[in-house]
């Protein structure tokens, strides 16, 4: 019986929904995925070594990340965990006040939280999104159950 208890508690502890940090787009990579970026990308160097002025200036060189905006990001209502000052925050935001982000945590809306911009890491930023392999284990396993049940009552 307390078998069974565990994967009934089991079963309403896991969730589809999963914190993923969103990757910047890498316009290195952009540029490497098609075929046709490909081709543009050749007729621009050709027609830059052609010309004596564009010489100093190369697309394929490394160009620097983009600086993610903290602002951007956390957009009032959005369900987000934050590291600040190495400690993770599961959090809801509810609004700007010039450059201090004011929330609240997920299961307390008295609470109130509030982080300067420069305290938030904003490389480690994740936002609550559906994990589609999740749910498809979970419905694997839902199955399974219901198979196992079916079969060892009619055994």
């Amino acid at each position: 019986m307390r078998k069974n208890l565990y994967f009934i508690i089991l079963f309403f502890l896991v969730s589809c929904y999963t914190y993923q940090v969103k990757k910047p787009m890498d316009p290195v990579s952009d540029n490497k995925s098609g075929s046709k970026n490909n081709a543009a990308l050749a007729n621009n160097t050709a027609m830059q070594v052609k010309s004596p002025a564009a010489g100093s200036q190369n697309p394929n060189s490394q160009q620097m990340p983009v600086p993610i905006n903290v602002q951007e990001k956390l957009t009032p209502n959005k369900n987000v965990k934050i590291d600040v000052d190495g400690k993770a925050y599961k959090i809801i935001v509810d609004r700007w006040e010039k450059d201090s982000l004011v929330a609240h945590p997920i299961h307390n809306p008295k609470k109130i939280l509030k982080f300067h911009k420069s305290q938030i890491n904003s490389e480690r930023i994740a936002e609550k999104r559906f994990s589609q392999p999740i749910a498809d284990i979970i419905t694997v396993l839902a199955y399974a159950g219901i198979g196992i049940a079916v079969w060892s009552l009619l055994q």
